[in-house]
């Protein structure tokens, strides 16, 4: 067996699917993960995997905003505890404001800036470290920016002022009054908490994603026994549904459940007398894509007892 019981309880907590049918598809691919995810999906047994579920590091998303320009940052540490220390939640404030002062969004050029309080970020993260006695990451950042409008930020169940688990940038576009972006930004943000875009647009989805979900769409329609052309409509329709689903722009405003994101966008213009872009999101939740090792703590204290 190329598994273990933690791999059944995982695939059936993504997948929903029953015991027995996790068990079979590990047997199938072996005791891959993601392949028993696809396995299971396309044989309809699966609901679609969302990258949430997959949640599993502890830490901070912190966001800010300076002028037309705002960056999020996410900071990874060993237990949720020490994501509520001051002085944790100090370093990933300061380290979201050295940010904005990084070019791109060059982890390693953020470690290398200069922290608020002397020497560079990655003293600072050095220094936390030895403190507080958990190893912790710089994981990620991304810096998005206006020429001429406003960057507006968004933390979901905030623990402080602008550092939670979710955080959200919303870059609009526009002469449009500040207050008038304010209030859409603040809607769309939101939006994208709870809807969870994969991409601004269809044409900015991941090729690999489109790939794996092509692939299991065909083998949807080929258990269908229908007729080959009538396969080929199925699968360029389950491509187009999800294109639809996970793309910002085209994704249906969650506020009132019919009306696309770009109809809204479009709406706020022509109300505010001026042409708003949706020029780009971040959304970073945290331990997105993470998979956390799951230990028995029993059987270690048997081991140990043991041993």
């Amino acid at each position: 067996m190329a598994y273990t019981a933690a791999d059944v309880k995982n695939l059936r907590e993504r997948t929903g699917a029953g015991m027995m049918d996790c068990k079979k598809a590990l047997d199938e691919t072996g005791g891959d993960l993601e392949a028993a995810v696809d396995a299971l999906r396309a044989k309809g047994l699966a609901a679609a995997a969302k990258k949430s579920s997959r949640t599993a590091a502890e830490g901070l998303v912190g966001v800010t905003v300076s002028g037309t320009k705002g960056v999020a940052v996410e900071v990874n540490s060993e237990t949720d505890f020490v994501a509520k220390n001051d002085q944790f939640q100090d370093f990933v404030r300061n380290t979201t404001e050295a940010a904005l002062g990084v070019a791109g969004d060059d982890v390693e050029a953020l470690k290398a800036a200069a922290y608020p309080t002397g020497g560079t970020v990655a003293d600072a993260l050095t220094n936390n470290v030895a403190t507080i006695g958990e190893n912790q990451q710089v994981r990620r950042m991304k810096t998005v920016e206006v020429s001429n409008g406003i960057v507006v930020p968004y933390m979901h169940n905030a623990a402080a002022p602008n550092l939670g688990k979710i955080g959200v940038l919303v870059a609009l576009e526009s002469e449009a009054p500040a207050d008038a972006l304010e209030a859409l930004g603040k809607q769309i943000a939101m939006h994208i908490a709870a809807a969870f875009p994969l991409a601004l647009t269809a044409d900015d989805l991941d090729p690999e994603l489109i790939a794996r979900e092509r692939k299991i769409a065909e083998e949807k329609a080929a258990e269908s026994g229908k007729p080959e052309a009538v396969q080929a409509k199925m699968v360029d329709g389950a491509i187009a549904k999800y294109a639809k689903e996970n793309a910002l722009l085209s994704q249906v405003f969650v506020m009132d459940n019919k009306t696309p994101i770009q109809q809204v966008v479009d709406a706020a213009g022509k109300e505010a007398g001026a042409k708003i872009v949706l020029k780009d999101y971040v959304r970073f939740q945290l331990g997105e894509g993470i998979e956390k090792e799951v230990s028995d703590f029993a059987a270690e204290v048997a081991a140990a007892v043991a041993g």
